[in-house]
This record gives C-alpha cells, sequence and structure tokens, in this order.
C-alpha cells in the first residue's frame, strides 16, 4: 500500500473565517502571509488591528464598512450575491482561482453551532482538491484521504476522527488500530498518543480528520 509523507510547512495563505480568532501573538506569526477574510470575519481582524488582503463573500456583514474598506490601499473586495454557497466556499474558490495551494484556515468555529458543522462539511469536500487545513489553538485538522507517514514527539496527543468512516490501520500509537472502523456515532479515534517518533497510518476506506499539535505559521501537509 502507498503511503503518502505528512510535513509541516508555510501556506501560501490565510483565510479567516467570522468564528474564534486566534490570539494577537499568533497573528503575529502570520504577518508575512496575505489574509483572505470571510465577509464578516474583516470586521474582527480590523478590531485587532489586522488588515486583509481580500474581502470575498456577498458582504451583508460588512456593507456598512464598504467605505472603509475600499479606502484601505492594497485591499481587494471580491463581492458574491449568489446564496447558493456560503462565505467559506466562495472564499475558497476565490483563493484557489488567484493560484493560491496551499491554505490555512482560522476562524472555523465559534457561534451558531450549525454554522459550524457545515464549515466542517465544506472543509471535508474542499480538502479533495485543495491542500487546506485548520488551526486553532495550538492543534491544526487535516482531512485525510490517503495512508499517512508523519514524524512526531513520543507522547504527543493526537485525533482520527472519521468522516463520517474510515476502516484504519495504524502503527506507532499508544492504542494501534489493526485493519479497525471508526465510525461517528459509532466508534471515533479521539486523544491517541504517540509512543514513536514516526506514526504510519493505513487508510483502508473511507476519510478522516487527523489532528495534530502544531504551531503557527506552519501547517501540515500531504506530499
Amino acid at each position: 500500500m502507498s503511503v503518502k509523507t505528512l510535513k509541516l510547512v508555510v501556506p501560501d495563505i490565510v483565510v479567516c473565517l467570522n468564528g474564534t480568532l486566534p490570539h494577537q501573538e499568533d497573528f503575529e506569526c502570520l504577518r508575512l502571509l496575505p489574509i483572505a477574510a470571510a465577509d464578516g470575519a474583516s470586521l474582527k481582524l480590523r478590531d485587532i488591528g489586522i488588515i486583509p488582503q481580500y474581502i470575498v463573500g456577498d458582504l451583508d456583514s460588512v456593507a456598512q464598512e464598504r467605505i472603509y474598506w475600499e479606502q484601505c490601499e492594497h485591499v481587494f473586495i471580491e463581492e458574491q450575491s449568489s446564496q447558493d454557497t456560503t462565505d467559506f466556499e466562495k472564499t475558497l474558490d476565490f483563493v484557489r482561482s488567484r493560484g493560491y495551494s496551499s491554505i490555512i484556515v482560522i476562524g472555523l468555529h465559534g457561534g451558531e453551532f450549525d454554522h459550524t458543522l457545515n464549515n466542517w462539511s465544506i472543509l471535508m469536500r474542499y480538502g479533495k482538491t485543495m491542500r487546506i487545513a485548520i488551526y486553532d489553538n495550538g492543534t491544526t485538522a487535516l482531512p485525510v484521504y490517503e495512508s499517512v507517514q508523519f514524524s512526531v514527539q513520543p507522547g504527543e496527543m493526537l485525533s482520527l476522527i472519521p468522516q463520517p468512516e474510515a476502516t484504519l490501520t495504524t502503527h506507532g500509537l499508544m492504542w494501534n488500530l489493526s485493519n479497525e472502523t471508526l465510525a461517528l456515532g459509532k466508534r471515533e479515534g479521539a486523544r491517541n498518543q504517540a509512543r514513536h517518533h514516526t506514526v504510519t497510518i493505513y487508510l483502508h476506506s473511507g476519510s478522516f480528520l487527523l489532528f495534530l499539535k502544531s504551531s503557527l505559521p506552519f501547517m501540515p501537509q500531504i506530499v
């Protein structure tokens, strides 16, 4: 079975959603990267002194701020009024059209619960064709659709959450799986630990979210 390598890389761009944002010091780590704000996320960024390079969406949340943003130098506003897609989808489509291929997403959750779950679904769908990961509070979540191997510190915690089902064999974990199936509503793989410096996850079927400890500006990416 072919196994891909998972490495830490610096992303091409940050996509900021209108959820809970990282601490100010985390943004200092991102200051050299372009930021694409999904509609109302631009207001949260402005509140903490961050000016995004792009603002994308139907712009209903920033209508009263439109003049301010249009006067900001080097801010590109992409208005898309279609109600068939969310601002998250609009922003991902936009950054892909601009040639960005490695994307870290912040602010995915916070606020209404159904909105957060919908964002996770969008992540899994777009993760099939884009290099994308979510960052929150020192942890990244990466959609995985193939077998992977990566370096890790022994004792480090990680989680394997099926989306919605995955059959896996693992090596290097405290609680390994042997051709076993994880499924939402039945059995998940949260809060496992690395036993060795190298962890290998063989994916026999399905897909899962891999949660790993990481620090900005880096994100895990399958190469």
